[in-house]
């Protein structure tokens, strides 16, 4: 279920956008504090956050910017404030969407739907120099030949197009892949990545995964 955080000091106008987007299938619900909202905000993990403008400590603006530079999640600015120079400052620093309050259920809906919608797509192509992979399918292009990599294979390669350029820990690709830093056989991990070697052969690439000794993984393919 799709998680959306609703930033709104007002608490009577907090219940009544949780109660509505709950009605519309999503796990919605607000920060138990304003004081360190930065952090629960990214602690909740949301896949949307509804920001007022005018907010205890800091302004919905001020949050906007910050998120922005550090998250992947959209927002929404929800707010009284009805001017074109509140939405454009909004736009500005990075808002995905602008709606004044009071505001139409079905308004508020159809603009989450269309934003998550959107983001959804994104997150499901990742891109590492020429080489393109939909997490869906776990489809992965390079150039105008594509192969469609097996679960496991794909896993990995997610999380190394997910990391590149930098290097992959391997209590970090045994907690992504299989779900556990334990009792996982290192000849299992030896299979799967000769396995994706040969799979990103069959592209013609060739070394694009080396073994960092002592450290991980890293994904080579600045020079294809």
């Amino acid at each position: 279920m799709l998680r959306i955080v609703i930033v709104e000091d007002d608490i009577y106008l907090r219940e009544e956008l949780i109660h509505t987007l709950k009605k519309a299938g999503y796990d919605a619900l607000g920060p138990s504090s304003f004081e360190n909202i930065e952090e629960e905000l990214a602690a909740l993990r949301p896949d949307l956050a509804i920001l007022d403008v005018n907010l205890p400590g800091k302004s919905g603006y001020e949050l906007c910017k910050s998120f922005k530079v550090k998250a992947s999640f959209p927002i929404l600015i929800l707010t009284a404030r009805d001017t074109l120079s509140d939405e454009l400052m909004a736009l500005g620093l990075g808002a995905d969407d602008f709606l004044t309050k009071p505001c139409h259920p079905d308004r508020l809906i159809a603009r989450t739907e269309r934003l998550l919608q959107t983001y959804h797509k994104l997150r499901s192509l990742l891109q590492a120099g020429p080489l393109s992979l939909d997490t869906d399918t776990y489809k992965l292009t390079y150039t105008d030949r594509f192969l469609i990599l097996a679960e496991t294979e794909g896993k990995i390669m997610k999380l190394l197009m997910e990391r590149f350029p930098n290097t992959v820990g391997k209590s970090e690709l045994f907690f992504s892949v299989w779900e556990t830093e334990e009792f996982v056989d290192e000849n299992i991990v030896q299979v799967n990545m000769s396995r994706l070697r040969k799979s990103l052969s069959r592209l013609g690439i060739d070394n694009a995964v080396r073994n960092i000794r002592g450290k991980g993984y890293v994904l080579e393919v600045d020079g294809l």
